[in-house]
């Protein structure tokens, strides 16, 4: 479990990441779409999008010509019962978690 806890929360530890995963809430979408309001290439959001699918966080698929991502809801299970453990934990701010580790860990 703790590789999938690491791959898990390295690919959370990014901000442009933890936003595609914010977008893909709402529904699936194109990669193309996926990338419009992010100042960054298609080759960039492309290697975001590469690091979520390796952790489970979402799914990509090919329909025609065209590169959906969605979400994978239940691979956050495993992250959020390892949080839990720390306390009686309502809901978990990941930013503030993510600044909780830079200041302990010194990162």
């Amino acid at each position: 479990m703790s590789t999938t806890l690491d791959t898990t929360f390295a690919a959370l530890s990014d901000p442009t990441r933890r936003a595609i995963l914010a977008m893909l809430l709402e529904d699936d979408m194109a990669v193309t779409d996926v990338a419009e309001p992010f100042a960054m290439s298609l080759a960039a959001i492309s290697k975001h999008l590469t690091i979520l699918t390796r952790a489970g966080l979402i799914s990509q698929e090919k329909r025609g010509r065209v590169k959906w991502c969605k979400l994978e809801p239940d691979a956050l299970r495993d992250a959020t019962i390892w949080m839990q453990g720390f306390g009686q934990f309502e809901a978990v701010n990941l930013d503030a978690f993510e600044r909780f580790l830079e200041e302990e860990l010194g990162g």
